[in-house]
């Protein structure tokens, strides 16, 4: 499939009208008008249009859908989701309280992370969630121990790291053998045939996620390969049968020149793998639902021109936005209002916070910026909200869901007692 081949297919729902950028069928000018910025803004449409392509392009195998709350983590997201069928994948015991809030029900949540506390897990045993991916013996050993004493008998599935490359960025890879996820294929057979002295832990599961914005089909490939491998020789040789195969997530979002597949791509690329296997295949996306669906909208402050460069300085800051500082990420930049003939300037897109690492573009030719003018950083859906913080005591932007043409604030912008919320004072 070619790049132009994939933006036939409608990524968001972000576009221009008269020159005017709009979200669906709202105009931005009039969220910003009266919200001010910075805002985060979410298309409804865009995230159920992505979890629906999905769903059909594997209707044929009926998975279980859980998307990964860390890329999103807003109630009204998880709850949009959810009443569209989609189940959850957490990583932490605040995700799981997110979960139980929005109503998600226990059978649809599986619960991952390497470093899940003795409250974590005695929070998700009474929560009755589907399934623990285990990462380590001492971690199996524990949430054993916790269900015994509850009198409870739960699932688990072991995460398996395969020792694949899946040619992404190194912070965001986790499935070759220096990463700190899953276990090795020998321990976890090891595991699977002394399975029956974890007495209150039915290993019942196999788990792989390979990494993130993966874009090709071939680590995929490869990585369910030598799981399929494995369960297969489980079977044959010692009789034990896998209920659960867990296949992360992994998918691909459009950021600047990337040609990731398409969920109908990746399905007929991973499906003929999987036939015949009867048992329960769950998906966790997180980026490919939530990357497009988001934006942040920013007001240039000031506009600072020096012998070497021009400098836009914005309003949001890397407190708002981190992924260009943390991986040196790339997102398109747009203007608000598009000006007929404006000249083209060459420009560091820069925020207040004093980190030279504040910086959302360097050396981006776009169009004239002045000072009191309007941005919208591009696919900030997923890993943008979620990773935000207070650095520099500065509050969290509000964020806004568009439905039609209609939105709503779901998350109010912090006040500045919010930021000493919990503080004293005196030592």
């Amino acid at each position: 499939m070619t790049h132009a081949d994939f933006h036939k297919e409608k990524m968001h729902d972000f576009y221009y009208k008269n020159g005017e950028l709009y979200c669906e069928k709202v105009p931005l000018s009039k969220m910003i008008k009266k919200l001010g910025t910075p805002i985060y803004v979410y298309s409804y449409r865009t995230f159920t249009g992505h979890l629906a392509k999905l769903q059909k392009a594997f209707r044929s195998v009926r998975p279980l859908i859980c998307y990964s709350v860390k890329a999103n983590s807003n109630l009204a997201v998880l709850r949009t989701l959810v009443k569209k069928g989609a189940g959850l994948d957490i990583v932490s015991g605040g995700e799981l309280f997110r979960a139980k809030k929005i109503h998600c029900q226990g059978k649809k949540i599986v619960y991952a992370g390497v470093g899940k506390t003795e409250e974590e897990i005695r929070e998700a045993i009474k929560a009755r969630i589907l399934l623990f991916n285990v990462e380590s013996i001492p971690e199996l050993e524990q949430i054993n121990a916790i269900a015994k004493k509850m009198r409870k008998r739960v699932n688990v599935s072991l995460r398996i790291n395969p020792n694949v490359d899946p040619h992404t960025h190194d912070y965001i890879t986790t499935g070759k053998s220096e990463n700190k996820f899953g276990i090795d294929f020998e321990s976890a057979k090891t595991i699977f045939v002394g399975s029956k002295r974890f007495s209150h832990a039915q290993v019942c599961g196999v788990h792989v996620h390979i990494g993130s914005q993966i874009e090709t089909g071939d680590p995929f490939v490869e990585a369910f390969q030598k799981i399929l491998e494995f369960i297969d020789e489980l079977e044959v040789e010692e009789g034990i049968r896998i209920k659960y195969l867990n296949l992360g997530g992994g998918l691909g979002a459009i950021y600047s020149d990337e040609n990731p597949q398409t969920a109908d791509a990746f399905a007929k690329r991973i499906l003929p793998l999987f036939k015949k296997r009867k048992c329960q295949l769950i998906f966790e996306p997180g980026r490919f639902i939530a990357a497009n669906s988001g934006i942040l909208l920013m007001k240039a402050i000031y506009v600072k021109k020096t012998a070497v460069k021009n400098f836009a300085i914005v309003d949001a800051g890397m407190n708002d936005f981190i992924r260009p500082a943390f991986y040196n990420a790339y997102h398109h930049l747009w203007p608000l209002k598009k000006r007929e003939n404006a000249p083209q300037w060459v420009y560091d897109v820069v925020g207040p916070v004093c980190e030279s690492g504040d910086f959302f573009a360097k050396d981006r030719e776009l169009q004239e910026i002045k000072g009191g003018d309007y941005l919208a950083i591009m696919t900030t859906g997923a890993y943008g909200f979620s990773m935000a913080s207070n650095y520099n005591s500065r509050r969290r932007a509000c964020e806004v869901m568009v439905k039609g043409n209609t939105f709503k604030v779901i998350r109010k912008r912090e006040t500045y007692q919010d930021l000493i919320r919990g503080e004293k004072a005196s030592a």
